[in-house]
């Protein structure tokens, strides 16, 4: 019984790789108008995002290196955590708001300003994301030199220099095009694969020699040929 049954599986395993073979211009047309509702949606009604970074770097107090001791490295590590918070506080991005003469709170200038500082390091990467390059270039830079002064007159620090300027983006960072059309198309591939495969399985006709042996039990002894098809 056991090998009957392995065998019934592996036959309806063909059958259903068959039915999508049949049906393949089906599942690619599936995939390709996907992708181009995607592309669609993409370009005419997602607002492109434009990203400029800057970058800086603290300069702590003169200290002797050999005098160094860990209390000396673990205050380092908080002050990393620090300027973060400075370069996000409402003090800088309120100077920033007056001087660009920008009409907007705080709040969502905060949720266009990414701050990234890689481990063990003073470099600090600013960046801020517009509906426009230049306003992404400009926020990035007045956000820079605002914190930089910050960050000298709390921390104390000796100075806080440019590693780098902000620049005018070349092309949007998001919407992704390209990525959108491509997860389009395999979503596409996907549901028409999906349906093809379901609407097999739950369709019941007696359509092979197979499904009436399935259907009453019984070995079939011959099959009729349709003569109109002849």
């Amino acid at each position: 019984m056991n090998q009957d049954n392995t065998k019934s599986v592996e036959i309806d395993v063909l059958a259903l790789l068959q039915k999508l073979w049949t049906k393949k211009v089906f599942i690619l047309f599936t995939a390709f108008y996907v992708a181009a509702f995607s592309f669609l949606v993409t370009y005419f009604f997602i607002q492109p995002t434009y990203t400029s970074t800057t970058r800086i770097y603290v300069v702590n107090q003169a200290t002797d290196n050999n005098n160094l001791s860990a209390q000396d490295l673990q205050a380092g590590t908080y002050l990393v955590n620090d300027y973060k918070e400075i370069i996000t506080s409402n003090d800088v991005l309120s100077e920033v708001i007056k001087d660009e003469k920008l009409n907007m709170t705080e709040a969502e200038l905060a949720k266009m300003i990414s701050v990234d500082i890689p481990t063990d390091t003073r470099l600090i990467s600013i960046s801020v994301k517009a509906k426009t390059g230049q306003d992404a270039q400009v926020l990035a830079n007045k956000v820079r030199e605002v914190a930089s002064k910050k960050i000298k007159n709390v921390t104390k620090v000796d100075d806080v220099t440019t590693l780098g300027e902000a620049k005018l983006p070349s092309s949007p960072s998001s919407p992704n095009i390209k990525r959108n059309v491509l997860l389009g198309a395999v979503l596409g591939g996907f549901l028409a694969v999906v349906g093809v495969l379901v609407r097999e399985i739950l369709d019941d006709r007696v359509r092979r020699p197979e499904d009436v042996e399935d259907a009453l039990g019984m070995t079939l002894l011959g099959i009729i040929p349709d003569t109109d098809k002849i």
